[in-house]
């Protein structure tokens, strides 16, 4: 198994068992791009770009799933909810963490 180092916000949450809830930890995120962001990005290893660290709720949040807009820049407003609904689900948010990473502190 490769070892990688990734850096996170010192307040962020310690990374849950696979399987677990979501809990914004941002590990998944700064080892490697979804496909969406790979797409976007034309990048397979993290961090990702769009990986957004919330201040007020001490989490990281995918910045393609809470605002599309601001990493799809021709998005229209209107289909702001659809991009957010079809990201949603093509990441699987919400399903649990799919990251078997080994993390140490």
């Amino acid at each position: 198994m490769q070892e990688q180092i990734i850096h996170l916000h010192s307040a962020a949450p310690a990374k849950p068992p696979e399987g677990q809830a979501c809990n914004g930890c941002g590990v998944c995120c700064a080892l490697e791009t979804c496909p969406a962001a790979r797409l976007r990005f034309l990048q397979k290893k993290g961090p990702c770009p769009a990986l957004q660290w919330s201040d007020a709720e001490q989490r990281y949040h995918c910045g393609l799933l809470v605002n599309p807009r601001t990493y799809l820049g021709r998005l229209p407003a209107v289909a702001e909810p659809l991009a957010r609904r079809l990201l949603a689900r093509w990441i699987a948010a919400g399903q649990g963490c799919d990251c078997s990473a080994d993390v140490q502190p």
